[in-house]
């Protein structure tokens, strides 16, 4: 078992919960596989052309978990990786990536990671993300994510992914195709405060017949931070899309949201929501005549918008 130091058992602990050196695994730090580990039925193999791991999982998982946090803790970093999924028809399987960023220098640290799906028919797929940043340095911490999906007939892919402290840039891609009956179901909560930075691009092409998508984007905004997402589903065949963006407004932030549907099939059904406003006096007024201060009942309301 390899042992990490206290700064990178810190940030394991804030985006990967869970994490231990058993079972599928795979630790990058600072730009290099620190240690990893395969189970019965998923394989971690590193690549031969370019940096990064293709994960390969057959079809006998059945509810297992897999673990690929990245921990960047060197100031002046850039880590770019690529890693693909393989994933057998029939599989049902966890991911749980993210990565965590610890800047205590001047210079500015980013992380680029490349995560291609290949997923096969009948297929159940969970990818939990979360990004994060910490550090009393001055140097930026910047994430930008890049998440390419392929969903095959019949199979359920989940995408849960956060970011809610200490990313100072973040621009996050994704991009999924659907075949026939596949659904996709995508959570997104994001916060940002200072004068941090953050855009969202999502398109998802529903092509097969009879596939579906529900993408929900929750993000708060603070300080002078700005925030800009762009949620875009397609409709190429008969389908069913639902995107919804809320936000809460605070302080001197900026936030835009500009959803886009596009229907290419008469029975293609696409429907888009987008809301932004600050936090509700009554609720804040409801939770201090419970005792708390305005600060406690204005983090209480976002805990549980974000959650």
């Amino acid at each position: 078992m390899v042992q990490v130091d206290e700064t990178t058992q810190g940030v394991l602990n804030q985006i990967s919960e869970g994490f231990e050196q058993k079972g599928a695994y795979n630790l990058r730090q600072n730009g290099i596989p620190l240690c990893h580990g395969d189970s019965e039925h998923i394989k971690i193999r590193k690549k031969e052309d370019k940096p990064g791991i293709d994960i390969l999982i057959d079809g006998e998982t059945k509810g297992e978990k897999v673990f690929i946090p990245v921990v960047v803790s060197v100031s002046g970093m850039t880590d770019l990786v690529y890693n693909d999924f393989y994933v057998a028809d029939g599989a049902d399987v966890t991911i749980v990536a993210g990565c965590g960023i610890h800047n205590g220098g001047c210079n500015d640290s980013r992380h680029d990671g490349i995560h291609t799906f290949h997923v096969g028919k009948n297929a159940n797929v969970r990818y939990e993300e979360k990004h994060y940043g910490e550090g009393n340095g001055t140097g930026q911490r910047i994430l930008n994510p890049v998440t390419n999906i392929e969903i095959g007939e019949n199979s359920v892919f989940t995408l849960d992914t956060v970011q809610i402290k200490g990313v100072d840039s973040t621009i996050r891609t994704t991009n999924v195709v659907m075949d026939a009956n596949s659904k996709l179901f995508v959570l997104e909560r994001l916060m940002t405060d200072g004068d941090q930075k953050a855009e969202s691009d999502i398109e998802v092409c529903m092509n097969g017949s009879g596939s579906s998508a529900q993408i929900i984007s929750r993000s708060v905004g603070k300080g002078n931070s700005s925030q800009v997402f762009h949620p875009k589903a397609v409709g190429k065949n008969k389908c069913h899309a639902h995107i919804q963006c809320d936000s809460i407004i605070m302080d001197h932030a900026q936030v835009g949201s500009i959803p886009e549907i596009q229907a290419k099939h008469v029975d293609a059904a696409i429907i888009h929501e987008a809301a932004i406003g600050r936090i509700n006096d009554e609720q804040l007024l409801k939770l201090r005549t419970l005792g708390m201060t305005e600060a406690e009942a204005e983090n209480v309301i976002i805990e549980n918008f974000l959650s």
